[in-house]
């Protein structure tokens, strides 16, 4: 009967704990971007982010996909350089949300996100 007991506990514990820690994997994390450049030119792109800040991902060879940064939620501007044409884009940057900018071989420029809690 013991072992019963034993196993009834460890069992309540282990669920408790799953619900008080929630099923989230992402924990109010910023949401982070990376480029994608699949284009002909190399790319660069800065972020400018709702607290103010800038970010950069500068000069990213064509064929190649950046390291990603971080920065704070909310509405964020990215000014994307290719071969020296400008595209800026204003968009809303949520917690828990990895963004990738892509440059398609046409050097025509989408942005996709990826919710962590997914």
């Amino acid at each position: 009967m013991k072992p019963f007991k034993t196993l009834i506990t460890v069992l309540a514990t282990g669920l408790s704990l799953a619900v008080l820690t929630g099923c989230d994997k992402c924990d109010d994390e910023n949401p982070s971007a990376r480029v994608i450049n699949r284009g002909t030119k190399e790319a660069s792109v800065q972020i400018k982010t709702s607290n103010g800040n800038t970010e950069n991902l500068n000069n990213v060879p064509a064929g190649t996909t950046s390291a990603a940064r971080q920065y704070a939620a909310g509405a964020v501007t990215f000014t994307i350089t290719v071969d020296k044409a400008e595209v800026v884009k204003t968009v809303q940057m949520d917690q828990c949300h990895e963004y990738d900018i892509t440059i398609a071989p046409d050097n025509s420029i989408t942005t996709d996100s990826r919710d962590l809690n997914d």
